[in-house]
């Protein structure tokens, strides 16, 4: 998860965020500690490419995380495809597989801090823009937007 989500943000296009907004994103790979803390209070998805093998393991393409836990509950934490599987629905099935977890677990809605990036992924799958968002990190300012989806009321049929 750790190489997919630092490969995914350094692929983006420059004119999105420039390489210094990339570096205070991702200066490098986090370490699995990072990770393991971050995912202990949600739901997580992966694509597995089984065609490829990798150290006898199979190359995970992509994951999508919902919190599960307080406040935070059905807030999208992570949206991250493996730059040589962007574009061919893999963040769109990752989607639909949280969606349709969360309608089970009976969330009111979802919400996420949508990038530049991801807005248009959001936007096609039934979510509206509340506001722009701002995000520092390491002295660069990230603009986003913070997105909502009402769940009530759907079916999980």
């Amino acid at each position: 998860m750790s190489r997919i989500f630092h490969e995914a943000i350094w692929q983006i296009d420059d004119g999105l965020y420039t390489p210094e907004q990339k570096s205070a994103w991702s200066p490098k790979p986090r370490s699995a500690y990072h990770w393991h803390k971050r995912l202990t209070r949600s739901r997580a998805w992966l694509v597995v490419d089984e065609a490829i093998i990798e150290a006898s393991r199979p190359i995970c393409c992509g994951f999508i995380n919902v919190e599960t836990h307080f406040k935070s509950r059905g807030y999208i934490d992570s949206l991250y495809v493996r730059p040589d599987y962007q574009h061919l629905g893999i963040a769109h099935r990752l989607y639909l597989a949280l969606e349709q977890w969360s309608l089970g677990q009976e969330y009111p809605n979802l919400t996420v801090d949508a990038s530049l990036l991801s807005k248009h992924l959001f936007l096609t799958h039934g979510f509206t823009v509340q506001h722009r968002s701002y995000q520092e990190k390491s002295g660069q300012v990230f603009m986003g937007f913070l997105m909502s989806k009402t769940l009530k009321g759907l079916t999980t049929s």
